[in-house]
């Protein structure tokens, strides 16, 4: 069984979502001269890095974090290599895809290169209202891309209003560069914020095929 780490470490240089709040991590002085213990302040939005959009994000009396049920954040899940696609990710392309009956779509697409450059990347890969909507008559419960957003940053929120009135959970700031397309087993823990219109999250995914086993050695000692 192999563990892939689809997320992207938090820091002050990751890239952010235009207008949200910039990741300040500091360490504080120790309370007391000489004591061992280190503590650190962290600021950040609830939308840094790989992240869960709840439906209380844009819904008024929307769903929050704390109530999103865990089978919904594990099990399953297909990764769906789009990387030789270039655009946008529309219904028509979705179309042709054998995606009937799964529960989680991860989307792999060129983004997963894009957190290679500092900042914020403009020009991405993301849905169309259209594949949305598509999504959402497959049945899907959870679907995540690899940036910051699922829906191209000029568009007015349609893509997540059409996914979050479904009740379909998206997982955005995922990085899918070292994961080959398949199933695999998605387990997915946002910080349980109370009310929260979403949190980040450590994402990970588990595939069945064994790891490569350890190199031989003839000593005593572990490697």
């Amino acid at each position: 069984m192999i563990l892939y780490d689809i997320s992207v470490s938090i820091s002050p240089s990751l890239p952010r979502y235009p207008g949200d709040p910039p990741v300040r991590i500091s360490p504080l002085p120790a309370p007391v001269e000489g004591e061992p213990f280190c503590v650190t302040r962290l600021s950040f939005g609830s939308h840094t890095g790989t992240h869960i959009d709840a439906p209380a994000h844009l819904l008024a009396d929307g769903m929050t974090v704390d109530e999103i049920p865990l089978t919904r954040l594990i099990g399953p899940s297909l990764v769906v290599d789009l990387t030789a696609h270039d655009g946008e990710v529309d219904a028509g392309l979705l179309k042709k895809l054998p995606l009937k009956g799964e529960s989680r779509l991860l989307f792999h697409t060129r983004n997963s290169k894009l957190w290679e450059h500092p900042g914020f990347v403009e020009e991405y890969a993301a849905l169309t209202p259209a594949a949305a909507t598509y999504l959402v008559a497959l049945g899907v419960q959870l679907v995540g891309i690899d940036y910051l957003s699922v829906e191209h940053s000029r568009s007015q929120g349609e893509v997540h209003r059409i996914l979050l009135e479904a009740g379909v959970v998206i997982l955005e700031g995922l990085n899918l560069t070292a994961v080959e397309r398949g199933e695999y087993e998605l387990i997915c823990l946002p910080l349980k914020i109370s009310g929260g219109d979403g949190a980040p999250c450590r994402a990970v995914l588990r595939s069945r095929q064994v790891p490569p086993p350890e190199p031989e050695h003839h000593t005593r000692w572990p490697m």
